[in-house]
């Protein structure tokens, strides 16, 4: 990574360099060679020692603000320290119901009546009939995350004395000076950078992963859901070899599908840390628009897509993505596909940092995401140079960088994977029809309504609602040979309208083998 200065450079850092040692602009500007030395003199009276230290503190920021073409996992590196730091405290808020009309006489409450007060009217039974007034308070019920912790770490090179006196002479001799030190730590810094980020995206893919078991459309195991679309059972490596056209059709529609949806406000592809408040369940809602998505994918294989089969899938017709990256290895340059990592994950009742059990991911596709998900920052702490050796005349110059890392599951992050195990199990892709649906119900609250499902696991053995309206809504039957269930709520007390949900297929070992969003709505009959 050597890096070629020019004369503007050179006059550039040394005016930099100046106003770092004096804390004030040159009164002559480097602008030619003749001017160049007259700065430098000036910066050498200041001492050697301070001069050095701001040689280093202008090189080290140099060290950050380059980012070179060979730099991996760019698209999750946070420039701006200042936005970065206003993420490390973040505040979200949980999606509150509506509440009931009280301007109007409905089923639910009689507000407008002769002698009714702006309070609930109790009847004979003590049992409300009119809304609370308007004076009721409906809070905001705030999830508070801390992202806290800091890793540095430093590095050095060695300064002659002689060679610093006579970089000063004229720009050539000083941009040897600097390109030196920037060739000879730069290669380094950029990898432990490039490392970093590396490890921060492994964290991310264990994460999700792990939580998968407890939130199903957080990771996608292809090869479980291609045969579940397709009726198939072929392995992993006929997918990528023998049928690879056809997967990669359907991996291509997979990754569309996910990207359409996950710009619905719902409850999918993240931890939405579901919280019970006087018996009413509230969820944190997470939308990600197109321009706020990224994407990592598996380079090999789409090397292999664009040679082999389809060497348009990054046209517009296929995968037409502004905010992705091609990666060649996840972790390990020998086994480039594999993922062996033992993430650290946020407990969904405590909100604590623990250890998840360790993952082995077998074959990484990529993954999608949320620009929140996902994001590192590197910056300059510190950077100090020692007093002179005097028998051998040299000084070190130390940096200190310091670098943080948010990995934030209550964001949208999808992982894609091919894994012919059966440990853990991995959902289908399924989807229901009618979706948004609507079930009205009889003058007790009870309903029904029949639901097509497509891609329907052969094995499955129940269905169920991941929010089952407090024990209202379920699935009451299903029908494997048609493709259908039954979903019923009973003894609904209100309408409700717009209610984000997920159905969950299970097996007779109650393993999660399916799932997908619909939305939901509750008709309740007036009188």
């Amino acid at each position: 990574m050597a890096r070629s200065l020019t004369p503007r450079d050179a006059h550039a850092l040394i005016n930099l360099i100046y106003k770092e040692a004096t804390g004030m602009d040159a009164s002559i500007q480097a602008v030619d060679t003749s001017t160049f030395v007259s700065v430098g003199e000036k910066i050498l009276a200041t001492g050697v020692e301070n001069t050095l230290n701001a040689i280093s503190i202008v090189i080290g920021r140099t060290f950050m603000a380059v980012r070179p073409y060979s730099s991996k996992f760019g698209l999750i590196e946070e420039t701006d320290t200042a936005l970065y730091k206003n993420r490390v405290r973040k505040i979200s808020f949980y999606s509150r119901y509506a509440l009931a009309s009280g301007d109007w006489n409905t089923q639910l409450f009689t507000n407008l009546a002769n002698d009714f007060d702006n309070g609930q009217n109790p009847d004979g039974n003590g049992d409300a009939q009119s809304t609370k007034s308007m004076w009721v308070q409906n809070q905001a019920i705030p999830l508070e995350l801390n992202f806290a912790g800091q890793s540095v770490w430093q590095d050095s090179t060695t300064v002659y004395r002689d060679q610093l006196k006579v970089a000063f002479t004229d720009e050539s001799t000083f941009n040897s000076f600097v390109a030196g030190i920037l060739t000879e730590k730069g290669n380094d810094i950029e990898l432990q950078r490039e490392s970093f980020r590396r490890m921060t995206l492994l964290n991310q893919l264990g994460g999700a992963y792990a939580l998968s078991t407890d939130y199903p459309t957080m990771a996608i195991n292809l090869t479980t859901a291609y045969n579940a679309k397709f009726g198939t059972n072929y392995s992993s490596n006929d997918l990528r070899t023998t049928y690879l056209k056809s997967f990669l059709e359907f991996m291509v529609a997979t990754v569309k599908q996910i990207s359409r949806r996950m710009e619905y406000r719902t409850t999918s592809f993240h931890m939405p840390y579901t919280k019970t408040i006087n018996g009413e369940e509230y969820n944190v809602l997470r939308h990600t628009p197109k321009d706020r998505q990224r994407f990592f994918l598996y380079s090999p294989l789409m090397i292999d897509a664009e040679a082999q089969v389809m060497p348009e899938i990054f046209g517009p017709d296929y995968l037409k993505m502004d905010n992705y990256e091609l990666v060649d290895y996840w972790q390990n340059f020998n086994d480039p596909a594999k993922v062996v990592v033992t993430p650290a994950i946020p407990d969904p009742d405590t909100g604590v940092q623990t250890a998840a059990d360790q993952v082995t991911i077998p074959y990484v596709v990529g993954c999608i995401f949320d620009r929140d998900a996902l994001l590192v920052n590197n910056y300059l702490e510190d950077s100090l140079a020692t007093p002179v050796e005097a028998r051998k005349r040299y000084y070190n110059i130390w940096w200190t960088f310091c670098r943080n890392a948010i990995n934030d599951f209550t964001e949208n992050f999808v992982l894609l994977y091919m894994d012919d195990g059966e440990t853990p199990p991995t959902p289908g892709l399924m989807s229901v029809t009618p979706n948004p649906f609507t079930i009205t119900t009889d003058e007790n609250g009870d309903g029904t309504i029949t639901l097509t499902v497509e891609n329907m696991p052969d094995n499955v053995d129940s269905f169920a609602f991941v929010n089952n309206l407090n024990g209202s809504l379920d699935v009451v039957s299903f029908d494997t040979d048609n493709s259908t269930i039954e979903a019923a709520i009973s003894s609904a007390a209100e309408s409700l309208t717009d209610i984000s949900n997920i159905i969950v297929a299970y097996d007779e070992d109650d393993n999660i083998i399916g799932s997908c969003s619909v939305i939901v709505n509750i008709v309740v009959p007036e009188g």
